[in-house]
């Protein structure tokens, strides 16, 4: 037997900001189904979404039937999505294990070199993959990579 939805409740959805598929709080409902969720992972508030992008819904399948995308593998998935999983396990890995010490605060005062860990005030932890010249280096940050100033005195 089906749970009964409700305001308060809690409900799978796909978290736009996590990129998973991850257990939300319902924020408000449309026609007795969830409209308006909280993700409990990330805080982030935004539409229910009971399927990966680009993924079709199962016939007749509930929310809570439905197949979870983990990190580590799981249901299918469109080319982007499995690109964005690939990122940041790549981000994971090449900060993992690293101390709080270890990170540098990002200005664009200041210089960097290949392999340094960055701490952005906007953009959060990251490390530095390549020096493109004096004044550029490229940062791999949880969500993309950026390129960022440096040495602009």
């Amino acid at each position: 037997m089906a749970k009964q939805l409700k305001v308060a409740g809690e409900v799978d959805s796909w978290c736009t900001r996590c990129r998973l598929i991850l257990n939300h709080r319902i924020v408000s409902m449309k026609s007795g189904k969830a409209h308006q969720v909280e993700c409990l992972t990330c805080r982030a508030t935004h539409l229910w979404r009971g399927n990966v992008p680009g993924e079709r819904p199962g016939a007749g399948a509930g929310a809570s039937e439905r197949p979870r995308a983990t990190a580590s593998g799981g249901t299918a998935r469109t080319p982007r999505v499995s690109a964005a999983v690939r990122h940041e396990q790549t981000w994971e890995h090449a900060l993992n294990g690293r101390g709080v010490h270890e990170f540098k605060a990002y200005s664009v005062g200041a210089s960097f070199q290949e392999g340094d860990y960055v701490r952005h005030k906007k953009f959060g932890d990251g490390v530095v993959t390549r020096v493109i010249d004096g004044h550029k280096v490229e940062v791999l940050f949880r969500d993309e990579a950026r390129t960022l100033a440096q040495s602009m005195n």
